[in-house]
């Protein structure tokens, strides 16, 4: 299964007496044409610089809701920025996620759209969602896995890259927060960051019953699993075989793992031992997960002139 992943970013100008204003309307970014159909082994950038600022978070609990205040930039150390998949540099955001301190399933399932599906304790972004389709065609249907390495997007060994506006954001698991953490086999996975549904999220590593602390610790595991045979070729698809290139190669299948359709269970952890619906990164595909199951805060939702 693909992608494995091991736990192991006018000015006014003057002419003359004269003042031109050129002002300019932001236009969305041209989505680049990829053809590519075959899923392939990601080349990583070691992560030994430390970033150029420092980083700064602060959480409080206002009320009914725990508000995140960061820079987005983390302790740990990163990949070179600007790369050969990566053209952006790292800088400083100015964040406040705000999320629900009890928060409530809904009942239904929300989708992750293209927004930061959460934010970790260091105030770094969980955003697995790729803006790279096939022929450059959002309407296509078909999505590359950031995690597949088909498309290069330069990568960190952290599995995070940048955005244009500067952001450093996680699509995969991240490990030297993991390693910050003290993450380690044999124990419960600590507590790595908050959905933008507000419930908590870990790192694979949970109790083997979910409702006894007691139960031996065990790697939990992904309920989706590659689509069997070939996508569909010609005007409706790359054509090829299921392997992981696009989030569509895959589907939940019910029982195949340890966890539901969003990468989560309900059950004791050790910050909640009367138990809380939780969600896992995995080390199988989706590893950050792509759905809620609450309702996701508007403040994790990207929105033009807002800092990001």
């Amino acid at each position: 299964m693909r992608p494995a992943i091991r736990l192991a970013s006018l000015t006014a100008a003057g002419l003359g007496l004269c003042l031109l204003i050129v002002s300019v309307v932001a236009q969305p970014p041209r989505l680049r044409r990829h053809t590519a159909e075959q899923a392939r082994p990601l080349d990583l950038e070691p992560a030994y610089r430390k970033a150029p600022v420092e980083s700064s978070v602060r959480v409080t609990e206002q009320g009914e809701v725990r508000i995140i205040h960061a820079n987005g930039i983390p302790e740990h150390r990163v990949g070179a920025f600007p790369n050969r998949g990566n053209p952006h540099r790292i800088s400083a955001q100015r964040y406040t996620f705000q999320v629900p301190l009890s928060p409530e399933q809904t009942g239904r399932l929300t989708a992750l759209g293209m927004h930061d599906w959460g934010v970790a304790v260091n105030g770094v972004p969980f955003d697995p969602g790729a803006a790279e389709f096939w022929q450059g065609k959002r309407n296509s249907g078909w999505q590359y896995e950031a995690l597949a390495g088909a498309v290069p997007l330069g990568l960190d060994a952290n599995h995070a890259h940048v955005q244009p506006s500067g952001a450093y954001h996680y699509h995969g698991l991240p490990v030297g927060l993991l390693e910050e953490l003290g993450f380690e086999k044999g124990r419960h996975s600590p507590l790595v960051g908050w959905a933008a549904d507000g419930f908590p999220l870990y790192a694979a590593l949970g109790y083997s019953d979910a409702d006894d602390a007691q139960s031996p610790i065990k790697v939990l595991r992904s309920s989706h699993r590659l689509l069997e045979g070939n996508r569909p070729g010609g005007r409706q698809g790359p054509g090829g075989t299921y392997d992981g290139t696009f989030v569509q190669d895959y589907r939940f299948v019910e029982g195949a793992g340890d966890l539901d359709a969003c990468n989560g269970r309900f059950g004791v952890t050790p910050e909640f031992p009367e138990g809380t619906y939780a969600y896992f990164l995995t080390e199988e595909w989706p590893v950050i997960p792509r759905c809620y199951v609450g309702t996701p805060d508007s403040s994790f939702f990207r929105r033009p002139g807002r800092p990001r």
